[in-house]
């Protein structure tokens, strides 16, 4: 398939720039994909689509504040880090601005006593970075680091992205990027989610800087993804096999949870199921592949020509997803990872 069958023109004044005033008071749009009828509505009414019995599956990983700011030791020069994931230890991949000033032996310092050498080259252009600090390494960087926001936000990252770029049931550490999906939640529609008969199950799937990679390949099928690690505990697998079994949807929260779902799926006895674990995942979901285990999708509006585009027109119809968005700019909703949420059922 071509790049340009994933294309559509949004408007950059639709493009959020910051989070809704409040989590559930995002507009949502929803598709029912067995009528092709839409709906405009609000965040808030999203338990309106579900059933008791459905189970809702949230990747719960946690947003690190993985842009640092320092100098380069021997000559002052300024330099940003963007941590991309640990390898081992201290050591971590990183994206370095500007690349061309460091080479394995320099030193970038982030505080006297927070600093990291460069000892390697990474994978497309990255660096291998090793820290020594005094402290917790965590700790540390949430003293330093600010969050990662995505290129698209023209601004910088202030003390309320802190708290709004994660999702209120964050809690294993290892994104560069949220989940967006799930930033619509708040404790309170998760509660009235499970008062009505609804189960919830977490997945840990940590985003990797590949989320904002666009796709060069004018076939799509020659794009390579960037591996990102997942988890899934033995109680969560029993909770989504259990839904499952029982004639439940499977509602994913995001891109990423559906990513973790159809790349842990097992074929047993002639079902498909979930196993406890975890690794790595390439997946590349884009029109042809038949799912596994997601029956609904909760998600936000994506980029153009962009592998989450592809996710969503897999799901349901490129076609007819292209006209969604279509219709979603008319309507002026907002766009991006602080925009509104669409569920297709």
């Amino acid at each position: 398939m071509n790049i340009n069958e994933f294309d559509y023109h949004l408007p950059q004044e639709l493009i959020a720039q910051r989070p809704a005033d409040k989590r559930d008071g995002s507009r949502l749009l929803a598709v029912h994909r067995d009528t092709g009828q839409i709906e405009h509505k609000h965040f808030y009414d999203v338990l309106d689509y579900l059933q008791p019995g459905d189970c809702l599956v949230l990747n719960n990983s946690k947003v690190l504040p993985a842009r640092l700011f320092g100098v380069k030791e021997k000559t002052g020069a300024k330099v940003e880090f963007l941590l991309i994931k640990r390898i081992s230890g201290d050591k971590w991949e990183t994206m370095v601005k500007p690349g061309k000033r460091l080479k394995p032996g320099d030193t970038v310092v982030f505080s006297p006593d927070f600093k990291a050498e460069i000892t390697d080259y990474g994978q497309d252009g990255t660096r291998i970075a090793d820290f020594k600090y005094s402290g917790i390494f965590m700790e540390r960087l949430e003293e330093l680091g600010k969050m990662p926001l995505p290129p698209y936000i023209e601004r910088e990252s202030s003390e309320e992205d802190s708290k709004r770029y994660q999702t209120v049931y964050c809690r294993e550490e290892g994104s560069v990027a949220a989940p967006t999906a799930g930033l619509h939640f708040t404790m309170e529609l998760l509660q009235k989610a499970q008062d009505k008969g609804i189960s919830i199950a977490y997945v840990t799937l940590h985003v990797g800087i590949g989320t904002f990679r666009p796709v060069k390949c004018q076939n799509i099928e020659e794009h390579q993804m960037h591996f990102e690690e997942y988890h899934i505990t033995a109680e969560n697998a029993q909770q989504i096999n259990r839904a499952r079994a029982a004639g439940g949807r499977i509602v994913s929260v995001g891109t990423t949870s559906a990513r973790t779902l159809e790349s842990a799926a097992v074929l047993k006895h002639g079902a498909y199921g979930i196993e406890e674990g975890g690794g790595s995942t390439g997946i590349f979901i884009y029109p042809g592949y038949k799912f596994k285990l997601v029956d609904a999708l909760i998600t936000n509006f994506h980029l153009p020509k962009s592998t989450l585009l592809m996710l969503i027109s897999a799901f349901y119809d490129r076609e007819r997803i292209l006209d969604i968005y279509n219709q979603a700019v008319e309507e002026k909703y907002r766009f991006f990872s602080y925009g509104d949420a669409m569920i297709i059922l």
